[in-house]
């Protein structure tokens, strides 16, 4: 009788002081560190909290260039950190990394020959002048992207950095797949005739990342 009372009161006062908890006013900082030491952040943001949140899947698709504040997040976070708070005073919010699922992400350089300039024959015709440049060693794959690529291309060089499986487009995914590492090949797509060059064999990255807004 004696070891059950002693039970419930144990239970009790647990409860007592996770209500007292959630009672009590609590800062940001230790907002977010009760969220990274829960086992359960949702449950915690939720019962505890009693806080608004949003769970989202966030997509990497490039490791370099990031849209924004969630995909840039979901690459370059840790697992269980709580970053912010972001927004406006009447809107502020703080973000949990909650998990992160590798992806496959390909490593290549690009020369654009826009068809909105030169017609398709022509663009054709200096595709093919580039292929043989580059084949003969008589160029070298930066010097031509400064005589005929777009200007954010030359800036870089070409090199478009480490792109995720599923955010180039499916023709041009495909040529990467079946060409060997240094190789350059060409091929049109919706935005014009594409000179690719295959910078790196495939590696495994962070691709998606599941996130928590947490409103305060």
């Amino acid at each position: 009788m004696k070891i059950y009372s002693g039970l419930v009161f144990l239970i009790l006062s647990g409860s007592a002081a996770l209500a007292q908890q959630a009672a009590q006013p609590m800062t940001i900082r230790q907002i977010k560190d009760e969220l990274e030491k829960s086992p359960n952040p949702v449950l915690y943001a939720k019962q505890i909290l009693k806080k608004r949140f949003k769970i989202d899947t966030i997509t990497v698709t490039q490791t370099r260039h990031f849209g924004g504040l969630a995909d840039s997040l979901a690459y370059n976070g840790k697992e269980k950190k709580v970053y912010g708070p972001y927004g406006p005073k009447n809107n502020r919010f703080l973000v949990q990394l909650l998990n992160k699922a590798p992806n496959e992400f390909y490593h290549i350089s690009q020369i654009l020959i826009d068809t909105s300039i030169f017609s398709h024959r022509i663009a054709d015709s200096i595709g093919n002048l580039i292929l043989k440049n580059l084949k003969e060693g008589t160029a070298t794959f930066d010097q031509l992207v400064k005589t005929w690529g777009i200007t954010s291309e030359s800036t870089a060089n070409g090199d478009m950095g480490w792109i995720a499986r599923g955010a180039i487009y499916p023709v041009i995914e495909h040529e990467i797949i079946t060409h060997k590492k240094g190789e350059a090949f060409k091929l049109w797509s919706k935005a014009g005739l594409n000179i690719i060059r295959k910078d790196d064999d495939p590696r495994q990255d962070t691709g998606y990342a599941l996130m928590m807004q947490v409103f305060l």
